[in-house]
């Protein structure tokens, strides 16, 4: 096999294995057994213990010393602290992105809050029949708003603890209706016209507004 196919490979074991933990195909606390997802993901030992190994390194897999790897368990505290990390990520990258943009950054925001509205109206309609399109959306949306940030390392640690937010909000099924719909277009429009003191502002209170939902579905779960 050449090298370029094994890191394919290993890539689409990483992407697939990732995305079933954050939409709770693999739940809290389970015991990943290597057998067992070398036949799910018809991937070899090897690759399955690196890609495990980099979600470990990433906080998605605990890797527990002579007893193998376990899905990263879940908490109030975690959350808390994970939303903490995503405002002051996200406010950083926003700043720079907002100060960097240009036209084609303009356009691909707008382009990417259109898409995630036609999916809100539909969620607002009480159609929740695709959820994983509209987080999709959702994260491309908040994408979109950073992309002009010139900092990859910025971005790309926002983009590990905004998949492990993700991983909370489709865990509790978490949806605000229009209040979330409404930040979205202030924080789009604030962007655009380049206020940012009204856009950080407003992805605080997203964040905020989200977290104190969140929290309450999640104490309700665990009652």
């Amino acid at each position: 096999m050449k090298k370029t196919d094994s890191n394919t490979v290993g890539s689409n074991t990483y992407d697939t294995i990732k995305k079933d933990i954050i939409f709770g195909d693999l739940q809290p606390g389970a015991k990943l057994k290597l057998e067992a997802l070398k036949k799910r993901y018809e991937a070899s030992v090897s690759t399955l213990r690196e890609t495990l190994n980099r979600l470990a390194s990433e906080g998605f897999v605990v890797a527990a010393e002579q007893r193998g790897f376990f899905v990263a368990p879940i908490s109030k505290d975690d959350l808390m602290e994970i939303a903490d990390m995503r405002v002051l990520l996200e406010s950083s990258a926003l700043k720079a992105s907002i100060e960097q943009g240009d036209t084609e950054w303009e356009a691909e925001v707008v382009a990417a809050y259109h898409k995630l509205k036609m999916m809100e109206e539909r969620m607002q309609s009480g159609d929740h029949s695709e959820k994983e399109v509209w987080k999709r959306y959702d994260w491309e949306f908040h994408q979109a708003l950073i992309s002009a940030c010139e900092s990859n390392t910025l971005k790309h640690l926002h983009s590990i603890i905004f998949d492990k937010y993700l991983r909370y909000q489709i865990l509790t099924l978490g949806y605000r209706g229009k209040p979330a719909c409404d930040e979205h277009k202030d924080m789009m429009e604030a962007a655009l016209s380049r206020d940012t003191k009204k856009a950080l502002g407003v992805l605080e209170q997203h964040v905020t507004h989200c977290l104190d939902s969140l929290v309450i579905d999640f104490s309700e779960q665990l009652a």
